[in-house]
């Protein structure tokens, strides 16, 4: 799920969906008007589950979509090699995901431990433990 925003509204540290990836800009400049056209305004962004690199260029009265996010509390039932299981705080469903790219993350998953885990666009991100 996403909203349509004005491209020229975006900053950095705000998410933005590119290439059908959810990103984070880290740098957003924008030209000037010239003679024969609009304003312009290159966006680089990195991804959020990828950690890819990405930039676009575009007009600053264009659309682009941002994600909207879904930030939760959850704890992890179970750990696999590969995947993990967490139950959702409020809602008390119960699924599977694959354990995190960042490796103080990974090590810190432990069965009762207390996660922030952000669903994008039905895809789960851990972003720390609690406890």
């Amino acid at each position: 799920m996403s909203k349509p925003v004005d491209v020229g509204s975006i900053k950095p540290g705000q998410y933005m969906i590119i290439d059908n990836e959810p990103c984070r800009v880290i740098s957003f400049e924008k030209s000037k008007p010239g003679k024969h056209g609009s304003a312009k305004a290159r966006i680089v962004a990195v991804g959020l589950f990828d950690n890819v690199k990405r930039s676009i260029v575009s007009p600053v009265d264009a659309r682009a979509e941002v994600p909207l996010i879904d930030k939760r509390s959850g704890q992890v039932i179970s750990v696999g090699s590969e995947s993990f299981q967490l139950m959702d705080l409020e809602t008390y469903e119960v699924f599977e995901t694959a354990l995190p790219a960042e490796e103080e993350l990974r090590s810190s998953l432990t069965v009762g431990a207390e996660v922030e885990y952000w669903k994008i666009m039905n895809r789960i991100k851990i972003t720390r433990v609690k406890s």
